[in-house]
């Protein structure tokens, strides 16, 4: 009788169950990024928290402010944060219980003094009167006076005057605006604090470029010494129930302070952070060639953080300046050795006759946005969903209030108090039922609010076009604009109609075409008139960044309120400001400044109908649903119509383009920079040198190809274009180097690796994919070759590799551990 036998494992099958269990956890680990780019540097580094105390009148002790970035600053927004604070009481016009925010210069340790501090610019309702320490009202003589006060500052309206930091003589009374005005102060008057005690704001800082007179990065160091960039100031002064002489508002739903926090014992009350900046002078060593880079405003902030990395690493000195595409596209074909030049644009460089070729390479991933600044009743809102059709009727000023209007109207100077031409249309966008549908929060803004029209770009642009193409590419948008009305009745504005913008592909500009004028708001019949047009009304930005900071600042410029004339001056319309609680703005800006400013941005509905808000995900989407143009396989189209799945619509890639008719120094140094932005310049992060927030990082293809087109431009043209029978040779140099431009890789990471395959409008053969259109074949040239040697599979792409060869190992080693025992017994079984 046999005996059972307990089996166990012997050494060979362990070792094959391990093999197989190695193998299926290697199968399964994620292959890091071809050049996984370091951790990105956060606000949260030099976050700063400091705490109030108790006042005179109102107790601040338990008030906790929060500076989330103290360091490595330039002009740009910061998050200010607190809790402990008194709610302001629901009311619009912020009467009591607020904060007042404001940016101060200063070279002495402990802070700044208040001539040093920008506050001041008008009398906001509700926020203090200007810079005004003492303000009488004329009821009670003195009543406001802050017994506090030294005699400093005296007479019937006395008045901090503003010490500029540049040297400048002070201002001379309280509404001198030499400095800052209304239009341009980035001071906070009156920051709300919510039921729970906490509230939130995004401030506005400027650096020394933007605001000499507060001087913030400036070198203070004497020469030859270390640089010193002088450091700055946010001061937060609460406000409570207090004036500055301890009179309380006891009715604080009609009453509100006056006194300014300016005032000695409401300045007693602040809270100081220090702010230190980014070198704001020229960083570079003297003596070194400038070289400038022209072109779209998409790659500024990448560029610009590039620049002092490149001048100290490369001894090249580049200049970003923000110009319209074509006319960089100009200096790029006019270049020659005298006059070097690279520009930067979004579609390519398009060569006429047999002229030098020129290179195109990608340089960054960004796109536009449109963003918002909106105050609801309960906090600044947040999210937003457009359609096309929602962006078309706002560019098209068909709301009723997106075109002048009276509220003072006689027949003698205006035909009706709103514009005959609109009517039955919604005053504003946040009356209208398809955006109130896709948003719902929005039906509870406060009555008061007056949404501004949506802000854009004045002149011509590459990136002006995509916006039309996307409102092109949707049949609701498409027929609203050729003058169907949507579902509710409402129509475009005719004066729109008339200009084809359903099917004028190659729109550039934003046409402001009501000539509807009006008498200014609050019209005094009694005095002469002055009118406003749509100009006035919405008037355009000076470019993309001017949009966000405007949009930052919660007011678009426009000159609608009528001023009775002084003195014998004559009539005419002004800005006021929107009161803290209503501000409602909008505008059409570049991601990298919306995320420079904190502006919240709107989910743009894309071809599949999804809703995509722009991030680095939807953003590498767009790159990989985008095709090449027909004629230059070096660039990808910017097509909304292609953004599917989670790709962001408005999506689009910057190109430096070069023309290899430049001398030798100037090729190698323009091919270092391309060589820096696809290299290092790809790693996100807020130093300079790296790629700032709200671009995503280039794809791996893009990344080659940008270091083909790298070395071809530094090889200079060999003169062997006009026999390799390519129409385009003269056209376009710097395709990808062994694959396609893109097409095929969407959502891939910056620096992974993406699949190969061909791009539309390219060539299929195997020549044309190797070889750049317009360039060598990759294996013309010693500098082409180590190009494509060095940069033709990345680190991503290798670990690719050595993944699936040590998986077939591991596999092949495991069958083979676990067939010898099986087969040893199955030969034992057939042994009589």
């Amino acid at each position: 009788m046999r005996k059972l036998l307990t089996v166990r494992p012997g050494p060979r099958i362990l070792v094959a169950v391990s093999c197989l269990v190695a193998a299926l956890i290697v199968a399964l680990l994620p292959v890091p990024p071809g050049a996984t780019p370091a951790a990105a540097a956060t606000t949260e580094d030099s976050a700063v928290t400091k705490s109030g105390v108790k006042g005179k009148y109102d107790d601040f002790s338990g008030l906790k402010v929060t500076v989330h970035q103290t360091e490595g600053l330039h002009s740009q927004s910061v998050r200010v944060s607190w809790d402990g604070g008194a709610p302001t009481r629901p009311s619009a016009s912020f009467n009591v219980d607020y904060l007042q925010i404001m940016q101060c210069w200063g070279d002495d340790p402990s802070g700044p003094d208040r001539e040093q501090c920008v506050f001041g610019a008008g009398t906001t309702t509700g926020a203090g009167n200007g810079r005004v320490v003492r303000y009488g009202t004329g009821t009670t003589a003195g009543s406001e006076e802050d017994p506090q006060e030294d005699t400093k500052y005296t007479g019937s309206f006395p008045f901090v005057p503003f010490r500029p930091a540049n040297g400048e003589p002070a201002t001379t009374s309280s509404h001198d605006y030499t400095y800052f005005g209304p239009l341009d102060s980035n001071e906070q008057k009156a920051s709300r604090t919510f039921s729970n005690g906490s509230g939130e704001t995004q401030f506005e800082v400027q650096d020394g470029i933007q605001a000499d007179y507060l001087g913030c990065g400036v070198n203070t160091a004497a020469a030859g010494s270390t640089p010193a960039p002088r450091p700055c100031w946010l001061v937060v002064v609460p406000r409570g129930v207090h004036e500055a002489n301890g009179n309380e508002i006891a009715n604080p739903d009609s009453d509100r302070l006056v006194s300014s926090p300016l005032s000695a014992t409401n300045w007693a009350q602040r809270i100081v952070f220090r702010l230190d900046f980014q070198p704001v002078d020229n960083f570079c060593p003297e003596g070194q060639p400038e070289r400038a880079v022209p072109g779209s405003e998409l790659a500024d902030d990448a560029v610009s953080s590039w620049g002092p990395k490149l001048c100290t690493s490369q001894g090249n000195t580049f200049t970003f300046n923000r110009e319209a595409e074509e006319l960089a596209r100009g200096e790029v074909l006019g270049a020659t050795e005298d006059t070097p030049a690279m520009g930067v644009t979004v579609d390519p460089v398009v060569q006429a006759g047999d002229g030098p070729r020129v290179v195109h390479a990608p340089l960054a991933v960004s796109g536009l946005v449109i963003a918002f600044f909106i105050e609801g009743p309960s906090g600044v809102m947040q999210e937003m969903k457009l359609t096309p059709r929602l962006v078309a009727k706002m560019l098209t000023h068909s709301y009723v209030h997106d075109v002048p209007w009276a509220n003072v109207c006689d027949p003698s100077y205006c035909d009706s108090l709103d514009a005959a031409h609109l009517k039955g249309n919604p005053l504003y966008f946040t009356q209208d039922k398809e955006f109130l549908d896709l948003n719902p929060g929005y039906a509870d803004l406060a009555a008061q609010v007056d949404p501004m029209s949506l802000m854009v770009p004045q002149g011509d642009s590459d990136t002006t076009r995509i916006v039309w193409n996307w409102l092109q590419s949707d049949k609701d948008a498409r027929d609203f604009l050729s003058g169907k009305p949507d579902e509710n009745g409402m129509r475009v504005n005719p004066y729109f109609k008339e200009l084809n913008l359903a099917d004028e592909s190659d729109l550039t500009n934003f046409p402001k075409s009501d000539p509807t004028v009006k008498p200014g708001i609050n019209y005094d019949p009694s005095y002469a008139l002055a009118t406003y047009t749509v100009l006035d009304l919405d008037p355009y930005t000076s470019d993309l960044h001017d949009g966000a900071v405007k949009t930052r600042r919660g007011n678009n410029g426009r000159t609608t309120v009528y001023a009775q004339p002084q003195d014998q001056a004559p009539p005419k319309v002004v800005n006021v400001a929107p009161a803290p609680g209503l501000r409602c703005v909008m505008a059409i800006v570049d991601a990298a400044s919306a995320a420079r400013y904190g502006l919240q941005t709107a989910a743009l509905r894309n071809a599949d109908g999804n809703f995509v808000k722009p991030s680095v995900e939807s953003l590498q989407a767009g790159v990989g649903d985008m095709k090449a143009y027909p004629d230059n396989s070096a660039v990808l189209k910017p097509d909304p119509s292609r953004a599917k799945g989670q790709a962001y619509p408005l999506t689009a890639v910057t190109y430096a383009a070069a023309s290899v008719n430049q001398a030798a120094k100037d090729r190698k140094a323009y091919a270092d920079l391309i060589r820096y932005a696809a290299g290092p310049g790809q790693t996100q992060g807020l130093a300079a040198g790296q790629l700032p927030p709200g671009y995503a990082p280039l794809p791996a293809k893009l990344r080659r190809q940008a270091e083909a087109a790298a070395a071809d431009l530094e090889r200079g043209d060999p003169g062997s274009d006009s026999s390799t029978g390519d129409p385009n040779a003269n056209g376009s140099g710097g395709g990808a180097a062994g694959g396609d431009t893109g097409g095929n890789s969407s959502g891939a990471g910056g620096g992974g690796s993406s699949a190969g395959g061909t791009s539309g409008g390219s060539s299929s053969s195997p020549s044309a994919a190797a070889a750049p259109n317009g360039s060598a074949s990759p294996s013309s040239g010693p500098q082409q070759n180590a190009a494509a040697t060095r940069q033709g599979i990345t680190p991503g792409d290798i670990l690719g590799v050595i993944r699936w060869v040590l998986l077939a190992v591991l596999f092949l080693g495991g069958i083979s551990g676990l067939a010898g025992p099986v087969m040893l017994r199955y030969a034992q079984r057939r042994i009589p």
